[in-house]
């Protein structure tokens, strides 16, 4: 099931680079020329899950794209190699990462600010910094941070 799920997106993907789709009836029957059998609401958590856009091009079609700068990976994908150590302190939680990894770990954590209970991140090259929302949650905030990340 996956990696028939990872076949579509990669397909939607490369109709939304193609750049023709201006409808989600258009997808669809793109999608089902190729052989995958969908409706609009699959489509539609399809094209949410690549962070797809409605633009109007300079002729003033509009059609679905892809944004130039990609999404984070999902809250669902296995980073946990990429954590060495989530730690706190009465204020703020620290996350060790591989070297080069704490940009796009931060930026994940960032799109999960609510759940978090988060104001934001700030990465270095191997370390983050999470600022909670209060301090009397850090706690909770810990705890989900290290389930969204760790599982």
């Amino acid at each position: 099931m996956k990696q028939t799920t990872e076949l579509l997106l990669d397909s939607l993907r490369n109709l939304l680079i193609r750049g023709t789709a201006s409808t989600q009836e258009e997808i669809k029957e793109g999608l089902e020329r190729q052989g995958f059998k969908v409706n609009q609401s699959k489509i539609s958590r399809l094209l949410r899950k690549l962070g797809a856009i409605k633009i109007v091009e300079g002729r003033g079609e509009t059609v679905y794209r892809l944004p130039k700068e990609p999404g984070p990976p999902s809250a669902y994908t296995a980073v946990g190699h990429l954590v060495i150590d989530v730690a706190h302190n009465e204020n703020l939680v620290v996350i060790r990462t591989s070297p080069g990894s704490a940009s796009m770990i931060a930026r994940v954590l960032d799109y999960q600010l609510q759940a978090i209970e988060s104001l934001g991140s700030i990465a270095g090259d191997d370390t983050i910094i999470v600022i909670p929302q209060s301090i009397k949650n850090i706690q909770h905030t810990f705890k989900t941070i290290k389930n969204l990340l760790l599982g």
